[in-house]
């Protein structure tokens, strides 16, 4: 009896491990409940002042449709994250939501989004409930991450305007896409080949001092997918010996989601 009770056991434990994985892959597109609210603007968009560093894009980027983060922001690896955020009363919400990506860090009111006024009304199943919607000031939601996608965009690397060349080069990554964080960034001589680890400055700020000299490639190391692997990104285009604080460098890449 002992020995069948220990090979019960022992069978019952060795289910649930082969199931984990895939209870895992099902959850990775789970929706969470929380509560969302919007920027008290009078205009549609986000702010330019985001604590990501993304200065005017980050209140234009996705049409618009942004939001700050609480605890999504993570210290700033949250910022570019794409999530689908669909608000859960019946009378007035939709069924699909809006895909905002994340360029600021706040909250209110026990919230885990505040959206753009633009994409706040997007919740609602009609621009005519939209109003009403926006009367109730914070709703009840359910998000999940999604993949962030700029099908007419590669990645981008705009030079901080705090930048003084050649002592100081702080750069923000523009247009982020696909499902992974970008969680660590090189700055490499192209001609050498010597690469060096930044710091994260702010957000999705990431900065040196004393840059090398030359033209220089910045290379970004993505946080593992659902296959759980970290990849080293190489741009195909470098940034220029002469690069300029406030100018966009396009990076020649996209990324898969």
């Amino acid at each position: 009896m002992a020995l069948s009770l220990q090979f019960l056991l022992f069978l019952l434990v060795s289910i649930l491990l082969t199931q984990t994985p895939a209870r895992a892959a099902t959850c990775s597109d789970c929706f969470i409940q929380s509560r969302a609210a919007y920027y008290p603007n009078s205009d549609e968009a986000g702010t330019d002042t985001g604590a990501c560093g993304f200065g005017a894009f980050g209140a234009k980027v996705n049409g618009g449709d942004v939001s700050a983060a609480s605890d999504l922001y993570r210290d700033g690896i949250g910022c570019g994250a794409c999530y689908q955020v669909r608000c859960t009363n019946s009378n007035y919400c939709s069924d699909k939501g809006v895909t905002v990506v994340i360029t600021d860090h706040g909250s209110s009111d026990n919230t885990d989004f505040i959206l753009s006024r633009r994409a706040f009304s997007k919740l609602a199943q009609t621009t005519d409930l939209a109003p009403s919607l926006l009367n109730l000031g914070v709703v009840g939601i359910e998000y999940r991450r999604v993949s962030c996608s700029f099908p007419s965009k590669n990645i981008m690397f705009k030079i901080d305007e705090a930048s003084n060349y050649p002592n100081y080069l702080a750069f923000v990554i523009w247009y982020q896409q696909g499902k992974r964080d970008v969680i660590a960034v090189q700055l490499c001589e192209t001609q050498n080949q010597a690469c060096k680890l930044l710091d994260r400055s702010h957000g999705a700020v990431w900065a040196v001092v004393m840059p090398p000299s030359g033209p220089l490639s910045i290379r970004m190391l993505l946080s593992g997918g659902e296959d759980g692997d970290e990849t080293w990104v190489v741009p195909t285009n470098d940034i220029p010996q002469d690069w300029k604080a406030g100018d966009v460098y396009d990076s020649g890449i996209q990324l898969d989601s």
